[in-house]
């Protein structure tokens, strides 16, 4: 039978960004500046050039569209071009389309890039259009889905990620402590690297002083809103030999979801198995069987996360804990840089670094495996991305040196 992996069968071999701004402060830059700014950074930490560029391995509601890329940065020839639907939950799953594409000779070189402006940001997700109480609103139409959540006054996803999150507390006592475990430890890493956008200290008094949003969720346990852009570029492991760094190599990538997780958020009709989760078991099931590793072998973890309860449900979906124990395993310092047993978005993730849709999370972990990153884990070999929670695709990425 033909072999069915793409374990080693591409690498990660640049990663660029442009500076990380607050929400509309990139202007007058259009996203497709930042976008293209950030692929030429990428490719000269590559070592590689626009001519070398032959494919486009993309995700999200905020696409940038590859044929003006290719026109703007000259490319000769673009052989392969396609992307994930959903939103944020395909940043990890977009580097394993760019392996695939790799690895089935249909591109040499992929660039993978997302570009965001919040002012030019448009949801590809069905949101109600006003809020219940009339205060708010998305600009995205409505749909017999998104009427079914607004009418119980579900508007927006810190809302809707709360339900779960409260679920997980009624069923497994876990408590806003935990919540608060994940924000200080996340922004204790933050503080560090100057691309940071919250470098301030957050103490226990400031997150529980803070004001609440949506119960549990404090103004703290929210990801910050941000333009900026990151891009990847994956090659053949042959061609990343003769580059400017170490590879990084692709131990093996997922994405999708079970099916009753579906909409995930905008749907809430999940049995306790899914609901009291990240939407990522099936997802971890698969990427770990591909890499032929445990959860065990993991040296840092770079979770996707837009909400602090959202990081405990990974932890349990990925088997770094048992089910119901996320709160407990963070209390314990587990994720905390240096001295946890599983380091935890150590760049400062959405929360704390800024929130490129996932994106700076597949940065950091090539930084840390190229041994170059600001709060470098001691010998890391091995990084697991995640992308999501979110409706199907969420994703996984798992990466070695």
């Amino acid at each position: 039978m033909t072999d069915r992996t793409l374990k080693d069968r591409a690498a990660i071999v640049g990663v660029g960004a442009t500076p990380y701004y607050r929400r509309g402060r990139s202007l007058p830059q259009t996203p497709l500046d930042l976008a293209i700014k950030a692929i030429l950074a990428a490719l000269d930490d590559a070592g590689l050039g626009a001519d070398d560029v032959d494919g486009f391995a993309l995700y999200g509601g905020a696409f940038v569209d590859t044929s003006l890329l290719a026109q703007i940065l000259g490319i000769p020839e673009v052989r392969f071009t396609a992307g994930l639907t959903g939103g944020g939950g395909g940043s990890a799953g977009s580097i394993g389309l760019a392996a695939a594409a790799v690895a089935t000779g249909m591109a040499d070189v992929v660039v993978s890039v997302l570009t965001l402006q919040q002012a030019h940001m448009r949801f590809g997700a069905s949101f109600a259009p006003r809020s219940k109480g009339g205060a708010g609103a998305y600009s995205a139409p409505s749909t017999p889905e998104s009427v079914f959540a607004s009418n119980s006054g579900l508007m927006a996803p810190g809302q809707m990620f709360a339900m779960l999150v409260q679920r997980h507390m009624h069923l497994y006592g876990t408590t806003r402590d935990h919540l608060a475990e994940v924000a200080i430890s996340t922004r204790n890493n933050a503080i560090t690297r100057e691309t940071s956008l919250m470098r301030d200290p957050l103490t226990r008094e400031q997150y529980f002083d803070a004001r609440m949003i949506s119960e549990p969720f404090g103004l703290y346990d929210y990801c910050m809103e941000c333009d900026g852009a990151v891009a990847v570029i994956t090659t053949t492991p042959e061609r990343a030999k003769d580059l400017r760094h170490r590879p990084v190599h692709v131990m093996g990538s997922a994405a999708g979801g079970a099916g009753r997780w579906g909409q995930a958020i905008t749907w809430m009709g999940m049995p306790d198995e899914y609901f009291t989760s990240s939407g990522h078991r099936p997802i971890a099931k698969r990427v770990y069987e591909m890499a032929g590793i445990g959860p065990a072998d993991v040296d840092v973890a770079l979770f996707y996360d837009h909400f602090t309860g959202m990081v405990l449900l990974q932890l349990e979906d990925y088997g770094f804990c048992g089910i119901g124990e996320s709160g407990p395993f963070v209390a314990d310092g587990n994720i905390r840089w240096p001295d946890g047993k599983l380091p935890v978005n150590t760049h400062g993730g959405n929360l704390s670094e800024a929130y490129i849709i996932g994106m700076t999370h597949v940065k950091e972990a090539v930084e840390q495996l190229r041994g170059a990153a600001v709060n470098q884990v001691v010998d890391a070999d091995i990084a697991l991305v995640t992308g999501g929670p979110a409706s199907i695709p969420v994703s996984a990425l798992l990466l070695h040196r």
